[in-house]
């Protein structure tokens, strides 16, 4: 994972991992809101409110929290961010790692330190989620193979 402070009291970190399938199968398992509960960090909770829009419930703070949410299926891209504030965006790629693989990254930036969990909550949450996302990509290759 790769960490950096971006411009003062903004926090960026990055973390990818090989997927065992084509990139739109990944990107199948991430495009949906209402999948997205079974590979996010356990403390997020997402729900629909609109086109591109999503509520963010986080319950290490009880806040809910109007996010967008905008799925580029054509680069296989996802990108999100606080909607009403500047509180944190990301993103997510999943590119064609040849043989049958792909590479998924996520990108996270805190704008403002008071919002950033810490390096070693964002690194054991983008990990945990990472492996799940893994976990769901092998259940649905093996579903279908």
């Amino acid at each position: 994972m790769q960490e950096h402070t971006g411009g003062i009291g903004m926090s960026e970190y990055e973390s990818s991992r090989t997927m065992p399938a084509l990139p739109e199968h990944v990107f199948d398992q991430v495009d949906d809101v209402e999948r997205l509960g079974r590979w996010l960090p356990g403390d997020l909770h997402l729900a629909p409110a609109g086109p591109s829009a999503v509520t963010v419930h986080e319950d290490r703070t009880g806040a809910d929290q109007r996010a967008r949410f905008r799925v580029d299926r054509d680069r296989l891209r996802l990108e999100w961010g606080t909607r009403d504030s500047d509180h944190y965006a990301g993103w997510l790629q999943v590119t064609d790692e040849g043989s049958g693989s792909s590479r998924v990254t996520i990108r996270l930036t805190f704008f403002d330190e008071g919002d950033d969990p810490g390096p070693d909550a964002v690194r054991t949450a983008l990990g945990e989620s990472l492996e799940r996302l893994e976990e769901q990509v092998r259940l649905r290759v093996e579903g279908t193979g």
